[in-house]
């Protein structure tokens, strides 16, 4: 039997999101596709989530789900990785600042702002991962990225460490958040410690041991449907199904743009494209005896 949907990893400290998928991976049959949708640091734990069989074609859009996550950023200290795995540097001349400041400074970066990736850090930069290029010494230059910062709010302070939740959207590191907040506050800053709670719905509870046999992996995983569950849904009959699931427009949809079209038997048939009052599938899950076999129930 194929394994189709989404699970659910609580990362450990110490190991990469890669290592995290091959523990996971050995107790799959052979051939099954597999990936994750956001690497974590080596740094980092918490909510890793992993795309099966034909879940592997969602992962963008879980990758587009709001994440949340808990940090401690170290203060009046800087880092080449701009974490504690890096090379750790006391800032000369800081001093405990209010936290009036330290409000202030949060505040400003709240909303959409632009952000560079750290220098160690899976961004590309001509073809390269930056993290080879850093290793290496190379000079890096890596562009400002647009992203959202929808709220930050501090948990404890006590300098030298100030504990954070911070909900942001894709693309978003938190070492950088760190680097430049350390920078406006004028102390440095690094993170020494990072969880990511939450991506969109998934939380940690919901995890499935590393260790998990692969019966255990068949009831802990989730349906792809909950991989588009933040996308418009379109809801079609078998008549319709048959031609879309064959690549064909279909009148339908209320909302322009992606849209996740589903069977009223509730199975996920197409991602489809929506304009001029029309479905234009992109990605097709059934095959066209699935339709049918689906409409018949």
């Amino acid at each position: 039997m194929e394994l189709h949907g989404l699970l659910v990893l609580d990362k450990s400290g110490g190991m990469t999101s890669r290592e995290a998928v091959n523990r996971i991976q050995r107790q799959l049959p052979r051939r099954t596709r597999i990936g994750h949708t956001g690497t974590l640091d080596p740094l980092a734990t918490g909510v890793l989530v992993v795309c099966l069989g034909q879940a592997t074609r969602l992962a963008e859009y879980v990758q587009a789900m709001r994440k949340t996550y808990r940090s401690t950023f170290l203060l009046g200290s800087k880092s080449d990785t701009d974490d504690a795995d890096g090379s750790i540097s006391a800032t000369s001349g800081a001093t405990p600042l209010p936290r009036s400041d330290v409000e202030s400074a949060l505040a400003t970066f709240i909303g959409e702002i632009e952000q560079t990736p750290p220098a160690f850090s899976a961004a590309k930069v001509a073809g390269q991962r930056a993290y080879d290029l850093a290793r290496e010494g190379a000079s890096i230059d890596l562009k400002p990225r647009r992203i959202t910062i929808r709220g930050i709010d501090i948990v404890s302070y006590a300098w030298p460490n100030l504990d954070l939740e911070i909900r942001c959207g894709k693309g978003t590191y938190i070492r950088s958040l760190a680097r430049d907040f350390g920078t406006r506050l004028g102390c440095g800053a690094l993170v020494s410690a990072l969880r990511r709670t939450a991506v969109g719905a998934f939380t940690p509870n919901l995890a499935t041991p590393p260790d998990a046999t692969l019966a255990t992996i068949r009831e802990r995983l989730h349906p792809m449907a909950e991989a588009v569950s933040e996308l418009p849904h379109a809801v079609i009959s078998g008549v319709d199904g048959l031609p879309l699931s064959q690549g064909q427009a279909i009148p339908g949809g209320d909302h322009p743009g992606t849209t996740a079209v589903f069977l009223a038997s509730g199975e996920l048939l197409a991602i489809a494209e929506c304009d001029d009052g029309k479905l234009r599938p992109t990605k097709v899950f059934l095959p066209p005896s699935g339709v049918s076999a689906a409409t018949e129930q």
